[in-house]
């Protein structure tokens, strides 16, 4: 089996990287990074350093690498057996080009083995918007024919990976938490479902992603608005902060309580889920930055995202919802130089930073 892989970033190289070359397939990379595309090409392997109570280094090997913007894109769409993304959201579109132009010579070479595409992203839905990108990209006289062969297969991803360490001189090198967890939709695969270790299947996907959307997606948030708020730098700090944590545990908890009445998870095992989170979030090996989490301050506040679409859940089943109301007015001050969503207009990052203190 092979596969292409769109985004050799820290998350790509950590995570979904690291579990199909540990299944033994034949890994290749797309990126646009030089000095790790090269690194790759000349390496073909990596370390990858699992973080927690018993930490470990762990090489990942047989892996190659191309250029994103290149046409190895298109024959590489055309031949492999599975692609994979890890790009981020905005990115999406703009490989669906090269996308589709590998999926219009796979049909002229005519070739009819399945081919399954899945976009691991911190989205909702993330392959099928992909898909559509594609179809606009894709002429009329393949769609049928991607109908056919192409499956599209959404998925729910969740694991932390902090930026590399700054005094890293390794290009290659990238630090994860033991926790992972890669759950896709088996109704949407063409072919035969894959057996790839640390790929979960279920015809219930919806589930899984709003519970991932609303519990780690809105508390790592909460905890990063929270947090630059009080003055912490790193989420494990912000997290140790009492008056913080009771808010991040209170808007888990809200949300959790949407997710407890829609799908009729368990409380119980779910109030286990929430303290599983905040134990990730105080984890003393993984050095992530409240800066970093909080970025984007414009998508993560929109209506299907993690702070306003538990919201409007606890207003449809008449449930509280105070925490929650408190972390979206806190992400309404974030603040940092260095992210462009958050110098727009109307941002609070355009402004002088505020001092209050969370609480």
């Amino acid at each position: 089996m092979k596969a292409l892989h769109f985004g050799a970033g820290n998350i790509g190289r950590g995570f979904i990287g690291k579990l199909l070359a540990d299944a033994g397939i034949e890994l290749v990379f797309a990126d646009v990074n030089k000095v790790v595309l090269d690194a790759l090409n000349a390496r073909h392997e990596y370390p990858v350093h699992v973080v927690g109570e018993q930490a470990k280094v762990e090489t990942v090997k047989g892996v190659s690498a191309v250029n994103s913007p290149s046409d190895e894109i298109i024959t590489l769409v055309s031949e492999v057996d599975l692609v994979t993304t890890a790009v981020g959201p905005q990115i999406l579109e703009r490989i669906s080009a090269s996308v589709a132009k590998g999926l219009a010579k796979r049909s002229d070479n005519g070739n009819l083995r399945p081919l399954n595409i899945i976009a691991c992203e911190n989205m909702v839905r993330g392959t099928s918007q992909l898909k559509q990108h594609v179809l606009k990209a894709l002429p009329q006289q393949y769609h049928a024919w991607l109908e056919q062969y192409v499956g599209f297969v959404d998925s729910a991803v969740d694991r932390i990976v902090p930026p590399s360490e700054a005094d890293s001189t390794d290009p290659l090198e990238v630090t994860v938490e033991t926790f992972s967890e890669w759950i896709v939709d088996k109704t949407q695969f063409k072919g035969d479902l894959p057996a790839i270790p640390g790929m979960e299947l279920t015809d219930n996907l919806m589930a899984f992603v709003e519970r991932k959307l609303f519990n780690l997606n809105t508390g790592h948030a909460i905890t990063a608005y929270l947090g630059q708020l009080a003055g912490h730098q790193t989420i494990r700090d912000a997290i140790l902060d009492e008056k913080v944590r009771a808010i991040v545990k209170g808007a888990m908890e809200e949300s959790g309580a949407v997710l407890i009445k829609r799908y009729d998870f368990d409380a119980d095992k779910h109030a286990a889920y929430i303290q599983q989170i905040l134990g990730r979030f105080e984890n003393p090996y993984l050095k992530d930055d409240v800066e970093r989490v909080g970025r984007q301050p414009l998508r993560k506040p929109s209506a299907g995202d993690r702070l306003i679409k538990p919201t409007l859940g606890t207003l449809e089943y008449g449930l509280p919802h105070t925490c929650l109301v408190q972390g979206i007015a806190a992400a309404m001050h974030y603040h940092s130089d260095q992210d462009p969503q958050a110098q727009e207009p109307g941002c609070a990052a355009g402004r002088e930073r505020p001092t209050d203190h969370a609480g």
